[in-house]
């Protein structure tokens, strides 16, 4: 692991600053949720990864299967972000799997003006596993636009879990967690028994969950 994290350390150049403070733990994803680990879960192919009329990447290829936890880093603007959210249009419709996304932009899956309280109702019949994200009573009525980030970071996980995921995709997934918090979220994404294809220049994130780096460059994706 050593070798490995002196390895990553030179492809990125930043990595994930201490976030705000937010409390709480994080409740564990079903340990009967899998996927078979022949099963194809993803199989891209990208001539152009484009911004616009902007390229950032080159002839893109990604083979996902099975329980793979793979983690794709590189230098900052290089479309890594852009790449996940070219994944997720790929994944999020399919019927054979049920994918989750958290974007690096949680507005693009969360409604800021609702409360978390009736996030969750929109959804779902109960609300009892709100507790184990540790919300107050006050915080379940604030507006979701009004909550750390942190807090929102949690609802996203609890959407995932409570929605049985077993294909997560995830940008920057422990950026916004409490040095409290993250190892739980760490620990509870490493025993996950589905897909994980993640963004992160989170070291411990890549040394304890990613089981298979990427790194993205104008030339396209090579395992680290």
């Amino acid at each position: 692991m050593v070798a490995k994290g002196k390895r990553f350390e030179r492809e990125a150049e930043e990595f994930t600053d201490i976030p705000d403070r937010e409390e709480g733990l994080f409740t564990k994803f079903d340990p009967d949720i899998s996927v078979p680990n022949a099963k194809r879960i993803l199989e891209m192919s990208l001539d152009q990864l484009c911004v616009g009329d902007v390229v950032l990447a080159r002839n893109i290829e990604l083979l996902v299967t099975g329980r793979q936890h793979i983690c794709i880093i590189g230098k900052n603007g290089i479309g890594k972000s852009t790449l996940l959210k070219e994944i997720w249009n790929q994944l999020k419709d399919r019927t054979d799997i049920c994918a989750g996304y958290m974007p690096q932009n949680y507005s693009e899956v969360l409604d800021f003006s609702d409360t978390p309280t009736e996030f969750f109702q929109s959804r779902y019949d109960k609300e009892e596993n709100m507790g184990s994200m540790k919300f107050t009573t006050d915080e379940m009525f604030f507006s979701i636009g009004e909550l750390s980030g942190g807090q929102k970071a949690k609802l996203i996980f609890l959407d995932m879990v409570l929605k049985k995921c077993n294909v997560l995709l995830l940008d920057e997934p422990t950026r916004n967690f409490s040095p409290l918090s993250a190892p739980v979220i760490r620990k509870s994404l490493r025993e996950f028994n589905g897909t994980i294809i993640s963004v992160s220049h989170d070291r411990k994130y890549l040394d304890e969950v990613a089981d298979k780096i990427y790194v993205l460059s104008r030339d396209g994706l090579h395992v680290l």
